[in-house]
């Protein structure tokens, strides 16, 4: 397990809530861990995909009698963990030590989290959610054979814009990036009102300048609202450390227009984007994110880069750095 107190304390999303469905468990991997994911009648539920009998995945198994059965030998374990069933002696119970390991797990904006620790606060924030204002929809998730914070600062990346999304994000004759200002905060970082020429901001195929604010509210957690006069558009994005370099993206777009344009586009437009991001990153070297500043070159447009080092190094991440 990657182990990370940091991480392993958070909380981390591991699905679609709706594709968590009564009919068949899941099996998910975060921080190094295999885990099922399922649902009965009394919720979700995230465990180690192990079932203590032979060591089979319960992932494997099914969903009987409002338990999750194991593929093996059919035990049924409930939704604590606890073994309640072993077919082969059915008028015996189970030894007390037939438990499943049971994770921390909750749904918030369409997603399944999971924390394989004590979470000591609340999934990240995600104010535009609750605003019936903004449409809402969902992307990926994505996968990168790359550590997290990498696609994080690659997330806060306006001047790569011109060059790896011309067309959609940028144009090389519009390149230049004007000053803006960061803040950090012991628990986040904001870098605020980046100017940025867009030929296509967001796959309405309307060019425009756009203003970005960035928010990270955790290590491997960000955001940004994206203005363009009466227009916003939103972006959250969270990565699950399924494991040492390579990570899982969910993402999720609010916008407070467009509401004619059907969702497939949208996302159509996110997946181009996204593909064009991926091989980058996953060129970068060195793999772990230097949080030295004298071991890359910097420049004032990479304020929010800098900052988000200086806070990981603050804070005291070691996943995915150096």
């Amino acid at each position: 397990m990657i182990d990370d107190p940091l991480l392993v304390d958070d909380w981390h999303p591991i699905a679609w809530a709706d594709q968590v469905r009564y009919t068949a468990p899941m099996a998910v991997r975060l921080l190094e861990q295999d885990l099922v994911v399922w649902r009965n009648e009394d919720g979700v539920h995230a465990w180690r995909d192990l079932c203590v009998h032979r060591g089979a995945k319960l992932s494997g198994g099914r969903v009987a009698n409002n338990c999750l059965a194991c593929p093996y030998h059919g035990w049924e374990y409930d939704s604590s963990g606890r073994c309640v069933r072993i077919p082969a002696h059915p008028g015996r119970p189970a030894p007390l030590r037939a438990q499943a390991a049971a994770y921390a797990v909750k749904e918030k904006y369409g997603l399944v989290w999971a924390s394989l620790g004590k979470p000591l606060r609340d999934v990240p924030a995600f104010p535009e959610w609750d605003d019936s204002t903004f449409r809402k929809i969902p992307a990926g998730p994505y996968l990168y054979r790359a550590n997290g914070p990498r696609i994080v600062e690659n997330f806060l990346d306006v001047g790569h814009f011109a060059f790896v999304h011309a067309g959609y994000l940028g144009d090389a004759a519009h390149s230049e990036i004007g000053d803006y200002e960061v803040e950090v905060f012991p628990d986040c970082l904001v870098a605020r009102d980046i100017p940025v020429w867009q030929p296509d901001p967001d796959g309405t195929g309307s060019a425009a300048e756009v203003r970005y604010t960035f928010h990270v509210a955790r290590p491997l957690t960000a955001s940004f609202m994206k203005t363009n006069g009466d227009k916003r558009f939103a972006m959250f994005s969270c990565i699950t450390p399924a494991a040492e370099r390579e990570s899982v993206i969910w993402l999720i777009m609010a916008m407070n227009y467009g509401y004619e344009i059907p969702a497939a586009e949208l996302q159509q437009f996110q997946n181009a984007v996204t593909a064009q991001d991926v091989p980058v990153v996953e060129s970068q070297r060195p793999e772990l994110l230097p949080l030295d500043l004298q071991a890359e070159l910097h420049l004032t447009s990479d304020r929010a880069a800098i900052a988000y080092r200086q806070w990981l190094k603050k804070i005291g991440l070691r996943y995915g750095t150096a």
